[in-house]
């Protein structure tokens, strides 16, 4: 392999020692106090950026711990986007692949630092919902709910979306956190928690690709979880698609197949 040439050893030089001035010596002939400039420019905006983006987590995180965490990332993590935006999926990628949890660490840290990732990715997503044929104001129960794109589901073992200074959780939830994650019209974003049936029937919304009705889909739910009083969980489950309508969870309903 051919010799790089010494602008591009310079280049590799001078990236290696802003990554880690401890171990990375700057490139020969530059002024430590001009360096300098760059080693703080570069970490402090990392570091203004991502306290943005993660501001529980940076505000449970001792300042000292948070600045490690951010100097790790640049140590050794390579990054696949220069795009700002998409920052947090890249610190999101080096906490679950490349940290080693340490003691002093939060238990629920990766979950936590995902939910925050979450709530700022589908505030910029470009996903849009495919309205044709949609009544929104349909009979949820008569017709197939529609689930809409901006919405997503997920599954913690830990409340992530209460934690904060007052509430910081040692232990796991007894049962599985579900969280539904929306954005509405107006482009806010939401949550709601989801009981286990609630999420599983906007599981089998999800998935209903042969438009069952409303009530067909409680009808399925009522016997894949065993309940026994049928007319009283569609009535709930009424309640709850109602809800979620309301939210913009669902966008409104399709006339069944």
């Amino acid at each position: 392999m051919a010799e790089l040439p010494e602008f591009q050893k310079k280049q590799f030089a001078f990236a290696a020692h802003i990554r880690d001035p401890e171990q990375a010596a700057a490139p020969e002939g530059i002024e430590d106090r001009r360096m300098a400039i760059y080693r703080h420019l570069f970490f402090n905006n990392l570091l203004n950026l991502l306290s943005t983006m993660f501001p529980v987590l940076k505000k449970l995180t001792p300042d000292q711990k948070w600045r490690s965490l951010i100097r790790l990332f640049m140590q050794r993590h390579r990054a696949e986007t220069p795009y700002f935006l998409q920052l947090p999926e890249e610190f999101l990628a080096f906490l679950q692949n490349e940290y080693e949890l340490q003691d002093d660490d939060f238990p629920f840290l990766l979950e936590l630092a995902h939910y925050e990732y979450i709530e700022l990715a589908l505030s910029i997503s470009e996903e849009t919902n495919d309205l044709t044929d949609v009544d929104a104001s349909g009979d949820l129960l008569a017709n197939a709910p529609v689930k809409s794109n901006l919405t997503w589901v997920y599954a913690y073992t830990y409340p992530v979306h209460r934690i904060s200074k007052d509430f910081i959780p040692t232990e796991p939830a007894e049962q599985p956190v579900f969280l539904a994650v929306y954005r509405r019209g107006d482009d806010k974003v939401g949550f709601l928690e989801l009981n286990p049936m609630t999420a599983g029937l906007l599981e089998l919304i999800d998935q209903n690709d042969a438009r069952r009705s409303g009530e067909d889909l409680l009808r399925a739910l009522a016997a894949n979880i065993g309940y026994p009083d049928v007319d009283a969980l569609i009535q709930h489950g009424l309640t709850a698609l109602e809800e979620m309508r309301q939210l913009e969870i669902l966008t409104g309903t399709r006339a069944p197949a």
